[in-house]
C-alpha cells in the first residue's frame, strides 16, 4: 500500500521524552497510522486529514464545533457511497477523550478508523461491515483538555474538565491557583515532608512507597498534596485550577445540578463540546450503536446510570448481554458491568443521553488496567495484604508496578523523590508517578489495547440490523381481491429499534407501506399465526403498518388488495435503512 505522508511541523513535547515516551520531534503522519506512541492534538487533526486524503471516496471530515478555547473538534465519517448514503444505513458512533487526561481513548478511535480503511477490500468481514454500516468518529471530544495534557505539567488524573472558568475557592478570582511543576520534570507529583507526627511511614520493602501508620505508632511523613505553591495568598495550595465542568456530567438526560452531581455545570449542554456533539448526533438519527471510550478500569459499562431510572427492559438487556459478554471475551480481564450498580451513580452522562434520547445501544469502554503492569512469575499469587479495586491498588501492587517501572520500562514512569526548598513548607520531597503513567499504558502495550477494544466495536458493528424483505405469497381471493403476504427479516442480533425507544415513543417505528396506481388496500395487519391464517388487522389506514423487527427474527404482514396492476411494498426504518419490492396482480 502506498503511504501518504503529511509532515507536522509542530515539535513534540520535551515532556514526552522526559516521561520515557520519546519519539521524533518532527514526526510524519503515515497511513497506515502508527500505534507505538501517542498523538497530540495537532497530530490527531493531521491524522484525520491524512486518512481522508488517503481514502477520499470512503471518508468525509467535518469540524463539528469549537472548544471553549477555540480549537476545532473534528469528526471523520466512513461510508461506502456505492452501497448507499450514510443516513440509509445503521450508524455506529465512536468517540473518546471526553476527559482531557484520557488520551488513549483517542488512540482507539484512530486505530479503528485506520483499521477499517486499510483493510477494506482485503478483509471480508471488514468489507461487509463497512458496506452495511456508516461509522461516525469524534476521536477527541475534549480538545482543549488533550492539548493541555500534552503541553502542560499534569498528574495522570488532572486536566479532565472543560476550560470554563470557575471560582472554586469563592474569592472572586477564577482559575488563579494551578499546581506548579516546581522541579521541572514535566509532571505534577506529590509533596511530602519529614514529620514524626505524620500519618505515614516508609514501606519497609520499597522506600518510594508510603503506608499508613498503625494506631499508637509514630509517623515519618506528612503528605502535603500536589506539587505547587499558594498563588493567591489565601493559605491554600492548588485549590483553584482550571474551571471544573465535567463534560461527561453535562448532558440533558438525568442531569442534576452541581450540589447533587459534581461537575454538572450550571445547566445541561453548557459546554461547547457537549452542544457540538449533541447537534452532530441529532443530525444523524440512524445511529444505533455507541461506544464512548475512557481510560481506566478495564470495563464495558452500560446503563442505567442511577438506580432511580429503574432497570432496563429485558429485551434491551438481552442485546446488551450479548454484546457485553462477548466484549469481555475479546478484551481479557475486562468486565461487563452496570454503571450505578457495579460502580457508582452518575447524573447527566453521555451514554444515558445516547440511550434515552438518541435511541442507541450504548457502552462506555474504560480502558487500561494498571495491574497489567506485571513483574512476577506465572505461578506467583496475590497475597491479601489489602484489597484493591478498579481505582485503587494494594501495597503489593504498588511494589510490583515500581518493579515493572524499574525493569520493564527502564524507570520511565516514575519520578524519584527529590529534595526541594518550598517557600511555604521549607524542605520537602517531591516525587511520584509521571503524568504519562498509571492511567495510560506504556506505548509498547498500546497496540494490544487499541486492537482488542476496536475489535469489541467491530463485533457490535457486525450485529447491527440487516433487514431484507420479500413478498412471499400472493393469492387470488375473489374476482378483484388478492391476498398479499410480506415478510421482513432481521438477519442480525441488534433489533431495528431499542425497546426503550418504542416504549417512550422516541421516534416513529419502522414502516411498511403498500401502494399502487390501480389498487386499494382493503385490510392489512400482522400475521400472528401463519399456519392457522390468524391475522391481527389494523383498523385505520391498513396500507401502512408500524412495527419493530427484533434481532434474528422476522415479522409477517398480510394485506387484502382490491384491483389489478402493480403493487409496491416499501419498508423504511430510521435505524435500519429501507428496501422495497414489487409484484403484479
Amino acid at each position: 500500500m502506498k503511504l501518504l505522508k503529511t509532515t507536522i511541523t509542530t515539535v513534540l513535547l520535551l515532556l514526552l521524552a522526559q516521561a520515557g515516551f520519546a519519539q521524533p520531534s518532527n514526526i510524519e503522519i503515515d497511513v497506515p497510522l502508527r500505534f507505538d506512541h501517542y498523538y497530540d492534538y495537532s497530530q490527531v487533526v493531521e491524522a484525520v486529514k491524512a486518512l481522508h486524503e488517503a481514502h477520499p471516496k470512503m471518508t468525509d471530515t467535518e469540524v463539528i464545533g469549537e472548544s471553549e478555547e477555540g480549537r476545532d473538534i473534528w469528526s471523520l465519517t466512513i461510508n461506502n457511497p456505492n452501497t448507499g448514503k450514510p443516513l440509509t444505513k445503521p450508524g455506529v458512533y465512536v468517540d473518546g477523550n471526553i476527559h482531557g487526561n484520557e488520551i488513549q481513548a483517542t488512540e482507539v478511535n484512530l486505530y479503528l478508523m485506520n483499521y477499517l480503511l486499510t483493510n477494506y477490500g482485503s478483509n471480508k468481514k471488514v468489507t461487509n461491515m463497512v458496506d452495511r454500516n456508516v461509522f461516525y468518529f469524534v476521536p477527541s471530544i475534549n480538545v482543549d483538555g488533550r492539548y493541555h495534557f500534552f503541553n502542560d505539567p499534569n498528574t495522570p488524573s488532572s486536566n479532565r474538565g472543560l476550560r470554563i472558568p470557575k471560582d472554586d475557592d469563592r474569592d472572586g478570582l477564577f482559575d488563579e491557583d494551578f499546581p506548579e511543576d516546581l522541579n521541572g520534570d514535566g509532571s505534577i507529583n506529590r509533596m511530602r515532608k519529614k514529620d514524626p507526627f505524620g500519618k505515614w511511614k516508609t514501606d519497609p520493602k520499597d522506600p518510594r512507597i508510603m503506608v499508613r501508620t498503625e494506631p499508637g505508632e509514630m509517623g515519618e511523613w506528612t503528605i502535603l498534596g500536589q506539587e505547587g505553591i499558594d498563588n493567591d495568598g489565601d493559605g491554600r495550595v492548588n485549590e483553584d485550577s482550571e474551571g471544573y465542568v465535567d463534560p461527561n456530567r453535562n448532558w440533558g438526560s438525568s442531569w442534576a445540578p452541581p450540589y447533587v452531581q459534581r461537575g454538572a455545570g450550571n445547566y445541561p449542554y453548557s459546554g461547547n463540546v457537549t452542544k457540538a456533539v449533541t447537534e452532530f448526533m441529532m443530525e444523524r438519527p440512524n445511529i444505533i450503536m455507541v461506544f464512548a471510550f475512557h481510560n481506566t478500569g478495564g470495563m464495558f459499562l452500560r446503563g442505567p446510570g442511577t438506580k432511580e431510572e429503574g432497570p432496563l427492559n429485558p429485551q434491551d438487556v438481552n442485546v446488551y448481554d450479548l454484546l457485553g459478554k462477548n466484549a469481555e471475551k475479546i478484551v481479557p480481564d475486562y468486565r461487563y458491568l452496570i454503571s450505578w450498580k457495579d460502580l457508582y451513580s452518575t447524573y447527566g452522562d453521555f451514554t444515558e443521553f445516547t440511550y434515552n434520547q438518541v435511541g442507541a445501544f450504548s457502552f462506555v469502554g474504560e480502558l487500561f488496567m494498571s495491574e497489567q503492569e506485571t513483574y512476577k512469575a506465572h505461578d506467583e499469587k496475590e497475597s491479601g495484604d489489602n484489597e484493591s479495586s478498579a481505582f485503587s491498588e494494594s501495597t503489593k501492587q504498588k511494589r510490583e508496578r515500581l518493579q515493572f517501572n524499574d525493569h520493564v520500562v527502564q524507570g520511565s514512569l516514575y519520578n524519584e523523590w527529590k529534595t526541594y526548598d518550598h517557600p511555604k513548607y521549607g524542605e520537602v520531597e517531591i516525587g511520584g508517578w509521571a503524568k504519562m503513567s498509571s492511567r495510560l499504558p506504556h506505548p509498547f502495550m498500546l497496540q494490544n489495547l487499541v486492537h482488542r477494544n476496536a475489535s469489541a466495536v467491530m463485533y457490535a458493528a457486525a450485529q447491527t440490523p440487516e433487514v431484507s424483505m420479500e413478498i412471499f405469497d400472493t393469492e387470488k381471493v375473489d374476482n378483484n381481491l388478492h391476498k398479499v403476504r410480506v415478510r421482513v427479516v432481521n438477519h442480525n442480533a441488534i433489533p431495528t429499534m431499542t425497546y426503550h425507544s418504542v416504549k417512550n415513543k422516541l421516534f416513529p417505528k419502522d414502516r411498511l407501506k403498500v401502494s399502487g396506481n390501480d389498487i386499494k388496500v382493503i385490510a392489512g395487519g400482522e400475521i400472528t399465526n401463519l399456519y392457522r391464517d390468524q391475522v391481527r388487522y389494523k383498523d385505520h389506514k391498513p396500507e401502512i403498518q408500524f412495527f419493530r423487527v427484533p434481532g434474528n427474527e422476522a415479522v409477517e404482514y398480510e394485506f387484502l388488495v382490491e384491483g389489478d396492476g402493480r403493487v409496491n411494498v416499501e419498508y423504511k426504518s430510521r435505524k435500519a435503512g429501507k428496501c422495497s419490492q414489487q409484484t403484479s396482480l
